[in-house]
């Protein structure tokens, strides 16, 4: 019914449906017509002599001349001056359940109304949605789809919230912006799926009109970053510090990879320093690694190593620690720190029961941390 309910809101007005990240596209590689992309002037950057400009938004500061793009391929220096080029330009749009992001604190058993662009300023090596963001704009099919739209058929199709969300929504960093504060005048919430490669003061900014944000964290050292995500990692630990000390909630999720970033010292060593700068209380998530784009050479996280990681994060006193992508693991309930008690039973992305009252436990009253309502 979500999807019947999907297609019906925007029959008729051209947008191209999917039924998930990636799914929208079943691999079309052909040009679209450059004509067709935006041409809106960029936040976040500096002009320099002979139209030159340097990009401010993520920690990779591009410097460009004249007609060149930055990293993501989705912005360009024309004349001096930089643009977005996928402004309102959305090459996913779904509604999705707010477990899929995983969120698992942040209105649990709503529907999210999900959208995307094509770009991304990392590379990840083991990316599940390569397909649009290892990609420029106009090699994948898109549609308008501006914020006041993307607000208006949230409100329509019953979504509590919009997430941005598939590929990387840095690179659409002015679409999300304007669209979360469309979504906010209607009432709803707006939620981030990010890698957290993004510039402190941008990211101070964005702080101000969503709601909460999930950072997928690598790896936890600088070396795999490197090779397998062509990114830093402390620029992401600085995201995850900033979002943690102000007022949005916070999910972590470290995708595990065998032999790669599952090294018992590390997930130590990260949890230390979780429990240290942000607090044992953000939920922490070690998902399912399954072999796709570059990686495909190594078998899917065996789910005994899922729950050793878990294990160790427990044993260093995080709170809500989770394995996903296992559906039906007894991991993907929420406990009650305190009396242990089910506050959450999930299968999949799916809520079976709710077991809280006015954002506590319902056996013990201790407080869960979150967004309930």
């Amino acid at each position: 019914m979500k999807r019947r309910r999907f297609c019906e809101t925007l029959a008729g007005t051209g947008f191209l449906l999917g039924t998930g990240a990636g799914a929208t596209l079943n691999r079309v590689w052909a040009f679209q017509n450059t004509a067709n992309l935006s041409h809106v002037e960029a936040r976040y950057y500096k002009k320099h002599p002979d139209r030159e400009i340097e990009c401010l938004l993520c920690p990779r500061i591009c410097k460009l001349g004249d007609k060149e793009r930055g990293y993501c391929g989705v912005r360009q220096n024309d004349g001096g001056t930089y643009y977005t080029l996928v402004y309102g330009k959305a090459c996913s749009a779904n509604i999705d359940p707010i477990e899929k992001k995983p969120f698992f604190h942040f209105l649990p058993g709503t529907d999210a109304f999900s959208i995307a662009t094509a770009g991304c300023n990392v590379n990840c090596k083991f990316c599940q949605n390569w397909q649009i963001s290892q990609v420029r704009a106009e090699q994948v099919p898109h549609f308008d789809l501006p914020p006041v739209e993307v607000a208006a058929a949230a409100e329509r199709t019953g979504c509590r919230s919009v997430a941005y969300t598939y590929t990387e929504p840095t690179v659409f960093f002015e679409y999300m912006y304007d669209s979360a504060v469309e979504a906010r005048r209607k009432g709803l919430k707006n939620c981030v799926v990010t890698a957290g490669h993004i510039q402190p003061e941008p990211l101070q900014d964005l702080l101000k009109v969503v709601d909460a944000v999930k950072i997928d964290l690598k790896a936890f050292r600088q070396d795999f970053y490197k090779e397998y995500v062509r990114g830093e990692l402390q620029p992401v630990l600085e995201s995850i510090r900033m979002v943690s000390r102000s007022k949005v909630w916070l999910e972590i999720v470290y995708l595990v990879i065998p032999t790669l970033n599952d090294a018992e010292q590390d997930i130590r060593s990260m949890c230390r320093w979780m429990a240290k700068e942000i607090g044992r209380d953000i939920p922490l998530h070690f998902t399912r690694f399954q072999p796709m784009y570059l990686v495909k050479n190594l078998p899917p996280t065996p789910i005994s190593t899922l729950e050793s990681l878990r294990d160790i994060a427990i044993q260093e006193e995080m709170h809500y620690v989770y394995v996903g992508n296992v559906p039906g693991h007894s991991a993907e309930n929420t406990y009650c720190p305190r009396c242990r008690s089910t506050v959450i039973e999930r299968f999949g992305m799916q809520v079976k029961a709710v077991a809280m009252n006015k954002g506590a436990c319902g056996s013990c009253q201790y407080p869960i941390p979150g967004i309930w309502a």
